[in-house]
C-alpha cells in the first residue's frame, strides 16, 4: 500500500526532502516508517525521543497500523491568514501578510467587554549571543490550523472570556515584524490575561510551527519543546 510522507524543519533537512510518497507493507506501523529512514539516515535517529507523529493530521503513537492512502507527517520539536474567523466571533489564522493586532482587536471586541489583552511575539536582533538577521517560520498548514483552533475554543470553555484570537506568520520576517499575535477580550481584566497567557503558551507547545533563526555566517533550525501530554506514550 502506499502512504504519503511529509517532513518539517530540521528532519526535512536531514531526509533532503519535505514528502515523499512511500510503498509500505500492510500492516506497517507509523514507528515502522520512522525506522526506514532512520536506517536511511543516521542522524535522525537521534532526534526519535522529540519526534511526534501525526496520521491523518491528528497526533498518532508510533504503534498506530497504518492504512493505504494515510498521510504522515514526522513532527520535531516546535519552536516556540488561510483559515479565519468562526461563527462564535474567535478568530484562528496562519497567514504569509504582516499581523495587524490592532485590527483583529476590534474585530473580536464586543459591547460588553471591559479589557482587551493583545500579546505579539516579535523578531528580535539577536539570539544566545548571535546578531540575527532574519526568521523563517514554516508549518504544517493543514493540521496547525485545526489544533490552533481546539486549543482557542479549550481555552474559551476555561476562562470567562468572550472570544480569543490566535494568528501566526509564515515565511520570512524581519527584525521587528510581529511572528505571532494572541489576544482575549472579556468583561473584565483578569480573564482576559490569563486567556492570552495561557494561549501563548499553548500555541508555542502544541501547534505544529518551526522557526528557522539566520545569521551572517549560517542559519539553524530552533528545536523547542513539546508539551509533555503530547509526548507520553
Amino acid at each position: 500500500m502506499r502512504v504519503r510522507v511529509l517532513f518539517f524543519g530540521a528532519l526535512k533537512e536531514i531526509t533532503g526532502r519535505a514528502e515523499e510518497d512511500l510503498e509500505i507493507a500492510t500492516g506497517a506501523t507509523l514507528e515502522d516508517v520512522f525506522r526506514l529512514y532512520a536506517e536511511r539516515h543516521e542522524t535522525l535517529q537521534e532526534r526519535r525521543s522529540s519526534t511526534l507523529f501525526a496520521r491523518n493530521r491528528e497526533f498518532a503513537r508510533g504503534d498506530a497500523v497504518l492504512a493505504d492512502g494515510d498521510e504522515i507527517a514526522f513532527l520535531p520539536p516546535v519552536s516556540g491568514g488561510s483559515g479565519g474567523g468562526s461563527d462564535d466571533g474567535h478568530v484562528f489564522r496562519i497567514t504569509r501578510e504582516r499581523i495587524d493586532a490592532r485590527e483583529l482587536a476590534e474585530a473580536l471586541q464586543r459591547p460588553e467587554d471591559g479589557a482587551v489583552v493583545v500579546f505579539e511575539g516579535v523578531v528580535r536582533n539577536n539570539s544566545q549571543g548571535r546578531a540575527t538577521t532574519y526568521l523563517e517560520y514554516e508549518c504544517y498548514e493543514e493540521m496547525a490550523r485545526v489544533r490552533m483552533e481546539q486549543i482557542g475554543r479549550e481555552i474559551a470553555g476555561q476562562f470567562a472570556i468572550g472570544r480569543i484570537g490566535m494568528i501566526h506568520r509564515l515565511g520570512r520576517l524581519e527584525i521587528g515584524a510581529a511572528s505571532v499575535a494572541v489576544i482575549a477580550t472579556a468583561p473584565h481584566r483578569k480573564p482576559a490575561f490569563d486567556a492570552a497567557f495561557e494561549g501563548i503558551n499553548r500555541l508555542k507547545r502544541e501547534v505544529p510551527i518551526w522557526k528557522k533563526e539566520h545569521f551572517a555566517d549560517g542559519a539553524v533550525w530552533v528545536d523547542g519543546e513539546w508539551d509533555e501530554r503530547l509526548l507520553a506514550p
